[in-house]
């Protein structure tokens, strides 16, 4: 049992949480998947961002009310103590499986991206490279991957500020370029609402999934240095700052180039600086991509390996995950997850041109349905807070429940959409597996943390 009681080390700075949260929420969702919702929604997809911002910040700040009012406790923890040892079961290691997905995803965007220069090495190559690179990383101590994963995000934070400044030099004609009368691009070519509202709505999926990592800030709590006093502010910096990062580039886009020109080739910013014919721009952005979505599988990497330690605490996971190395990081974790990437990274070898699209969905579904678990824990758990916390859920339980319905809402829509039947196939698959094997996993006993 003593492997049971072993403890992460608190080597994550303030610093280090805000910017693994932004990792996490900014990386192939908008440099790569946001070609896609710009194909299903047009310019109208700004609305679905505006919509899942809202929503996002109501799941992060009861997800930051529960990480004050229990301390020590992760998502995963939080979940067994609100719904026991069957549900925990299921969310934790849909968790998991979401975050290799999104990780995989996001090796796959980075191969993509050097493709830009190495167009002749396949692309499994290159995201394999990325790939060794990545989980080299991981198995230093926690605050050197914490360092790396501040300077990562923050090169990626600064691109897009200069992004966004250089975008409205661009459409205000402050600098010459070949873009000329670009706010016409807004309402022409179908309008702001191309394919109506049904459009805009099926988006969503996407969106969800590139805003999917924002909960990483509940499963980097438990090492995190004065978590009570940093998290508050963690929370309502984060989001903000996230809806600007997607919103004011994706406005910049479709200003500069018609939404039906955007290809799924190239990612739609270095498509944007190929479009004005300023000169290296595409090179440096699609530099700036590349280190963008290594950040964001740098944050998957770390979020499957302390997922499946919180996991093998809770009693849902074989006990031997729950040690740690000398280094305090959880090895076996990541040994597991590097042969899972590995096996999705062979799905690019079968299907180069595909994959990156279709594993995109998944993660739409399992974000939305972690989201909505991480609500109903907050519904059921705050009659149980013996010490109020002062970061609180405003308009509790309204809002909860507001998120709650609306997320079931997008979750129902897609799962009913033809054009998800891979996704959502995947999804509910996925989903009564792990229902049918919790009745047959034998309870073990857990650690004190969720008594």
């Amino acid at each position: 049992m003593e492997n049971n009681h072993q403890e992460l080390k608190k080597g994550l700075l303030p610093r280090h949480v805000q910017f693994i949260a932004l990792a996490g929420m900014i990386g192939t969702g908008i440099f790569k998947g946001s070609s896609d919702t710009l194909n299903i929604a047009g310019p109208s997809v700004v609305v679905a961002y505006l919509i899942g911002g809202l929503l996002l910040f109501i799941i992060m700040a009861a997800l930051g009310e529960m990480a004050l009012a229990f301390p020590n406790l992760n998502v995963q923890h939080l979940v067994n103590k609100a719904f026991g040892f069957q549900f925990s079961f299921l969310v934790g290691w849909l968790y998991w499986i979401n975050w290799i997905i999104v990780t995989v995803v996001e090796l796959l965007a980075a191969g993509s991206f050097l493709q830009f220069w190495f167009p002749s090495i396949p692309l499994w190559l290159l995201s394999f490279l990325c790939a060794v690179i990545i989980v080299g990383i991981n198995l230093f101590q926690v605050k050197y991957y914490g360092e790396m994963e501040f300077w990562f995000a923050g090169i990626k934070i600064i691109a897009l500020v200069a992004f966004i400044i250089l975008g409205c030099l661009l459409l205000f004609g402050m600098i010459p370029s070949t873009v000329h009368d670009p706010f016409s691009n807004y309402t022409a070519h179908g309008g702001f609402f191309p394919h109506g509202i049904a459009g805009t709505f099926s988006a969503f999926l996407v969106v969800m999934f590139s805003y999917g990592g924002a909960e990483l800030i509940g499963v980097a709590v438990t090492e995190t240095k004065d978590a009570e006093r940093v998290l508050p502010t963690i929370i309502k910096g984060a989001v903000w700052r996230v809806i600007i990062f997607y919103i004011l580039p994706i406005l910049i886009i479709c200003g500069i180039m018609p939404w039906d020109k955007v290809t799924g080739a190239d990612s739609p910013f270095v498509q944007v600086f190929s479009s004005t014919g300023l000169p290296g721009a595409a090179h440096i952005m699609n530099f700036v991509l590349l280190t963008a979505v290594l950040s964001a599988a740098n944050s998957g990497i770390y979020a499957t390996s302390r997922t499946l330690f919180s996991m093998a605490q809770s009693g849902v996971a074989p006990k031997k995950l729950a040690k740690v190395s000398s280094k305090g990081i959880p090895l076996t974790g990541i040994i597991i997850t590097s042969v899972c990437i590995l096996a999705g990274l062979y799905l690019a070898y079968l299907t180069p041109s595909e994959v990156i699209g279709y594993l995109m969905t998944i993660p739409g579904f399992t974000v939305m349905f972690i989201w909505i678990s991480i609500c109903a824990a907050q519904l059921k758990l705050r009659p149980l807070y013996e010490n109020q916390p002062a970061f609180k859920v405003k308009w509790f339980p309204y809002t909860t429940i507001f998120a709650i319905l609306s997320l079931s809402v997008i979750f129902i829509g897609f799962l009913l959409n033809s054009n998800n039947v891979i996704g959502s196939s995947v999804s509910v698959v996925t989903i009564g597996f792990l229902i049918i094997v919790s009745f047959f996993i034998k309870k073990t006993e857990v650690t004190k943390l969720t008594a």
